[in-house]
């Protein structure tokens, strides 16, 4: 808006017959037009297009440390009793909220808790194990 007052202050010599109010309009759609064709021609990318065009090794390697972190607990859960097992992918990998969880296995949402509780302790100890020994 402030633009377009700005633009109109210049250009009121221009100004014929018109009413002002169609004239105004007129001047902010040029404004408007002229807005749209400076910013269509800045394409902005997101901070991490450049990021990853620049440290590629970085993410690589992070997406392979990921991996093996994944690898590890999906090893970690195959040890696990199946209901600790199964509360743990529900909860923790599907994002499903403790009480879809408890829905979904048929349980009380006391027990489930119970259930995810045992399961994460039980994949911490294992880990820790590993890690010591």
């Amino acid at each position: 808006m402030q633009e377009t007052f700005f633009r109109a202050y210049l250009n009121v010599e221009h100004y014929e017959g018109d009413t002002i109010k169609s004239w105004l309009f007129s001047v902010a759609y040029r404004v408007y037009i002229d807005y749209y064709r400076k910013h269509k021609r800045m394409v902005v990318k997101e901070q991490g297009f450049f990021t990853s065009i620049f440290d590629k090794k970085k993410v690589l390697l992070d997406s392979l440390i990921k991996k093996e972190e994944i690898e590890e607990i999906v090893t970690l859960l195959e040890s696990l009793p199946d209901k600790h097992k199964y509360a743990v992918l529900l909860h923790d990998f599907h994002g499903l909220s403790q009480r879809e969880a408890a829905q979904v296995m048929k349980i009380q949402q006391s027990h489930f808790k119970v259930l995810l509780f045992r399961g994460r302790s039980a994949i911490r100890k294992r880990k820790a194990g590993e890690n010591d020994g």
